[in-house]
């Protein structure tokens, strides 16, 4: 059994409790009365058991739209003839602020999740509001801190990309490096997510509307590395290594942050409305 990262109120019991790794995701208590309690990491970090859709989850989902709208038209043909190249560019680099701005809020939210069991519409535990924490048990704070440091490796090479005079060194060094490096974070980040909605591994989840926004950050992860690897420039002839794949992969990978950007709002009507598995169970 993995080693619970929360407190429960005195006389509950723990039935079961379930994650990845050290990391500990979801927890069955039972009650004094005898009735049971589901609580899950994901859950509790985006108040998905309180009514209504927090005013965080519409700007994260609103932030990570815009900057996944601008990728995914970024690389089209049509998008470079109407701005040119350096509008193409800026319009990488703007998505990437939009991307930073929205993993930070991911992060705060993961920030400030209680080490206690939070029922519904009970904040007063919570504590101070915190713009950074240390938080090395939870799953959520590893995922949305290697998330942010994987924006921020994109800030850095869409800025550098705005030049058109590095040379082949230069270029793969300065700007496809950090390419790269954001891509393997945000790899990491997304598998990190997917294990604590699956609470192991990995495992499928077909109804779940946490499941498929998790899946499709994994996926538009793995278009985004796949990207990176085809704009790798080959000393020998300058030329990217493969132009389609870098283009492509992009594409795909904005279409992907996109739609799971666009769930995280009936992600959390779906909770609180009650049609997705109860937080509380009798």
């Amino acid at each position: 059994m993995t080693d619970r990262p929360v407190a429960a109120p005195a006389g509950w019991t723990v039935e079961s409790s379930a994650g990845f790794g050290p990391f500990t995701t979801l927890v069955r208590f039972r009650r004094p009365d005898g009735s049971r309690f589901l609580w899950t990491s994901r859950g509790q970090r985006k108040g998905l058991d309180r009514p209504g859709v927090p005013r965080r989850t519409w700007w994260i989902a609103s932030l990570f739209s815009v900057g996944s709208l601008c990728f995914t038209v970024g690389p089209t043909s049509w998008w470079v003839d109407l701005l040119g190249s350096r509008g193409d560019g800026l319009t990488f680099f703007v998505g990437s602020i939009f991307f930073t701005t929205a993993s930070y809020l991911c992060f705060v939210e993961a920030a400030n999740s209680p080490d206690e069991v939070s029922l519904a519409g009970d904040r007063r535990h919570r504590g101070p509001f915190r713009l950074v924490s240390w938080r090395p048990r939870s799953i959520d704070w590893w995922a949305t801190s290697i998330q942010l440091v994987g924006t921020v490796f994109f800030n850095v090479t869409t800025f550098l990309a705005l030049r058109d005079d590095w040379s082949v060194h230069q270029e793969n060094r300065l700007v496809w490096r950090p390419d790269a490096y954001g891509s393997v974070c945000f790899l990491v980040s997304s598998y990190l997510a997917w294990a604590e909605v699956c609470h192991s591994a990995g495992r499928l989840r077909l109804r779940d509307v946490s499941w498929w926004i998790v899946v499709l950050n994994l996926l538009g992860s793995v278009f985004f590395g796949l990207s990176a690897l085809g704009a790798y420039v080959l000393p020998s002839t300058g030329d990217a290594v493969n132009v389609a794949l870098d283009n492509g992969g992009t594409v795909l990978g904005g279409v992907c942050f996109l739609l799971g950007a666009v769930l995280l709002v009936p992600e959390a009507r779906r909770h609180t409305e009650g049609r997705a598995d109860p937080v509380t169970t009798a």
